[in-house]
């Protein structure tokens, strides 16, 4: 295959030609069958290593105006259509499967986290001395658990604000062993988040 795509920050075994960028993209959209924003799925794509930003840009947005991927301009969501689901059904085989794989997985990570980010609040908010973190931790239609944590500065609240959305589940069940004094419990939490 040509490379005809630039190659700057890409891993070895990364995508060098637009045609499989144009297909990787394709693939993505109609495996995860979710909505990304443009910049969930350059991200996808960057911090994977996968192909070139400047690359990643070009081609999506020449998707969208073909009307192969579908792009929202209201909400700033793509969406896979039956153009691209049937250029990622036919040619996917071009794509390396460990590359289509790769994207995929990132993906399906993003849009956990993003569910465990809506599912599970925190706003920060000023005070006179630094900042409140209001966490909630949901289960469903209502909040198992809400906590308010102060820090002197916001840095430490948006590291507070990470680190609970990294694995709010943790938290709550890590809180509820010391409330329960179920010592055993507390430290298999420990054991596993390291």
């Amino acid at each position: 295959m040509k490379f005809d795509a630039f190659s700057a920050g890409v891993d070895p075994g990364g995508l060098r030609s637009k045609n499989e960028i144009r297909i990787l993209l394709c693939y993505l959209l109609s495996s995860v069958d979710a909505q990304l924003t443009k910049g969930e799925i350059v991200a996808i794509m960057q911090e994977n290593n996968l192909a070139n930003y400047f690359e990643v840009v070009a081609v999506l947005s020449e998707l969208i105006e073909k009307g192969t991927i579908a792009y929202e301009p209201d909400s700033g969501v793509c969406r896979s259509t039956d153009a691209s689901r049937m250029i990622a059904s036919q040619l996917d085989n071009v794509v390396p499967a460990s590359v289509r794989e790769h994207a995929v997985a990132a993906a399906v990570r993003l849009l956990a986290r993003s569910r465990r980010e809506q599912e599970n609040r925190v706003e920060i908010h000023p005070i006179d001395r630094g900042y409140m973190v209001e966490c909630h931790i949901s289960g469903g239609e209502m909040d198992l658990m809400s906590f308010n944590l102060y820090v002197p500065d916001y840095r430490q609240a948006q590291l507070v604000k990470e680190n609970f959305h990294r694995d709010p589940l943790a938290v709550y069940q890590m809180l509820l062993a010391l409330i329960t004094h179920n010592y055993d419990l507390a430290e298999g939490i420990l054991r596993s988040s390291k």
